[in-house]
């Protein structure tokens, strides 16, 4: 007998490429539980399954930058509940000084929805009754028709995750000129700001012809992050989805003064800001 739970629930995340640097990611979590029925004629009572996977996602993997452990190149040292890691990436060097509770390292060599699913099977094989044969997850992006790109960032401010300096997010774009879509100005945000880093200028701490390192300390601890500056888009507000919107709607305004504009900004799956300018 297998139970399924599709769209579960969605986990908003960032992960670092070898090819792509950090790049922001949104993923749909679904799962399947095979097993013999129990004396309620269940495999598995829903509430437990849905309970058990959304606090597990939340805690390891939601807001959190996922490291593959066997990404070539890449050093990583741990102590203290702190964890430093330095790589090269074909978009130029990424480190990231961090509580430990802000990295969740997998056991792969790149990140992809398949090497995450198995990983989290692993760990997950403790927090089910042994009537469960078999647990498999599936990991999907949200299907979007139109423009979209990959941001991550940290909101030092947040007293929950978000303060966590690279967490991201994998989000759709609509605009609005004079009341009509347009598709050419979403494409030219999406393009500009693909699988990019939004830093705030206050967080800047060093700067040179190549690097940017951002740092700032929050509720969980110490942060800092060094990218190469063509990884990285300003601001100078912090970097919450209302602000995000706000900036682009002044920015788009700029692009075309004599229209009316409208922006829906949105922060992964079915959330968001809108201003209008």
């Amino acid at each position: 007998m297998h139970l399924f739970v599709e769209q579960l629930t969605n986990v908003d995340f960032s992960y670092l490429d070898a090819q792509r640097g950090i790049v922001g990611e949104t993923w749909w979590a679904s799962a399947i539980l095979e097993g013999a029925l129990n004396d309620e004629s269940m495999v598995c009572d829903f509430g437990i399954v849905k309970k058990t996977l959304r606090n597990w996602l939340d805690t390891e993997l939601d807001h959190r930058l996922l490291v593959p452990a066997h990404l070539p190149g890449l050093t990583v040292k741990q102590s203290n509940d702190r964890i430093e890691l330095s790589v090269e990436t074909a978009r130029g060097r990424v480190s990231m000084n961090a509580p430990a509770q802000a990295v969740t390292l997998i056991d792969a060599e790149s990140i992809t929805a398949k090497s995450v699913a198995d990983w989290s099977v692993k760990q997950l094989t403790t927090y089910f009754p042994d009537s469960i044969d078999q647990l498999t997850l599936d990991f999907t992006p949200e299907a979007i028709s139109g423009a979209f790109y990959h941001y991550s960032h940290g909101l030092k401010k947040h007293s929950g995750n978000c303060q966590r300096i690279a967490h991201g997010h994998r989000s759709r774009i609509q605009i609005w000129l004079d009341g009509e879509r347009s598709d050419s100005e979403e494409e030219y945000w999406a393009d500009l700001w693909r699988d990019i880093y939004i830093g705030s200028a206050e967080d800047l701490k060093y700067e040179s012809d190549s690097d940017l390192t951002f740092a700032y300390t929050a509720e969980q601890g110490q942060f800092e992050l060094t990218l190469d500056l063509k990884h990285c888009y300003m601001m100078e507000t912090d970097s919450t989805v209302e602000l995000i919107a706000d900036h682009l709607a002044s920015a788009i305004k700029l692009r075309h003064p004599a229209s009316d504009v409208c922006v829906r900004a949105f922060e992964g799956v079915n959330k968001g800001a809108m201003v209008e300018r």
